[in-house]
């Protein structure tokens, strides 16, 4: 009896396709405040590839880092929402929903080191959940009013945290033991709501949404070096580029993204998009910026060497927090 020998052509042709099928490539995730969906998306097609009802008022999400699972801050509506949704996104279905009460307003979501850290807007205070023991495991005060979005390090030996009504950066860094923790409190512009590290290390850029101005922090002087008076309507989120060359400002009110040249501190381009521009994704190669045009419900994609928008993707209503899978 012969046996059926195929062309190793055949035989390449076949394998990238189950392991496409195990592996389904980068993923935009989008987080849709209004219908209280995270959706999946293909960021070469703009298809969307599936969609998961969350909590009330879904804001900000994060992935882990095997692009497995996705938790979400659901920060409610006219009630203060107090959980998180965790999501299988491979199935993409809520696995549970975690009451973290008497926490209110869970917001800014950093997955770092197999947990997940947020913050309790209401509560003023920076948490951290444990996916494994499915527990509260860690939690630390800032004293300061809206504590709202928050950045952690690489090795979570420091955390930063804008506060929106105490008009201040918190920095908190661990001690000696992971029980000691101090705490700088930094006095910026109004409303400080959106803000990013420099790929470097070395500042902290926080955008003020009520007086139109940004204020640049030298981490390690720990203190306001340089104020931008950048004249934004309502600035809700801050991000650099991989590169650390330009900064990308959403200004909500004024329906546009502002790009700041970082070395120079100018605007380089201003960029309308469409009514409540808010939250913004690089993508980890720096090709490509994605932002929430929550208004008029759809992703502008922008091109990061030409600076112009190159499409849009229909996610749902009220889009705004993202995230990226690799």
């Amino acid at each position: 009896m012969k046996r059926l020998l195929l062309p190793l052509w055949i035989l390449a042709a076949t394998l990238p396709t189950a392991s496409r099928a195990q592996d389904p490539g980068p993923r935009l995730v989008v987080l849709n405040k209004e219908d209280a969906t995270l959706v999946t998306v293909d960021p070469t097609s703009g298809k969307i590839l599936g969609h998961v009802p969350t909590g009330e008022g879904p804001h900000e999400v994060a992935v882990s880092d095997d692009g497995k699972m996705a938790f979400v801050g659901n920060y409610g509506g006219q009630t203060p929402g107090s959980t998180l949704s965790i999501i299988d996104l491979p199935a993409m279905k809520e696995l549970r929903r975690v009451d973290v009460s008497p926490l209110r307003r869970p917001h800014g979501v950093v997955f770092n080191g197999g947990r997940v850290y947020f913050t309790a807007e209401t509560n003023r205070i920076v948490a951290r959940y444990d996916p494994a023991t499915d527990k509260i495991d860690w939690l630390l005060g800032t004293g300061q009013a809206g504590t709202h979005m928050v950045w952690v390090s690489a090795d979570a030996t420091r955390i930063y945290t804008c506060n929106i009504g105490a008009d201040s950066m918190t920095v908190l860094e661990r001690g000696a033991n992971p029980l000691a923790w101090n705490a700088t409190v930094i006095a910026v512009g109004k409303g400080p709501e959106g803000f990013d590290v420099s790929p470097d290390g070395r500042e902290l850029w926080a955008a003020h949404s009520r007086d139109g101005g940004v204020s640049i922090i030298s981490l390690q002087e720990k203190k306001v070096v340089e104020t931008l008076a950048l004249q934004t309507k309502r600035s809700n989120r801050l991000k650099f580029t991989p590169d650390g060359r330009l900064v990308l400002i959403s200004d909500l009110d004024a329906g546009e993204v502002l790009v700041v040249d970082a070395a120079t501190r100018k605007v380089t381009k201003k960029m309308p998009l469409g009514r409540m521009v808010e939250g913004i994704l690089m993508q980890p190669d720096g090709a490509r910026a994605y932002v929430a045009v929550n208004g008029d419900n759809y992703i502008a994609v922008i091109d990061l060497k030409t600076l112009s928008v190159i499409g849009r993707l229909e996610t749902g209503k009220g889009p705004d927090g993202m995230a990226w899978v690799r």
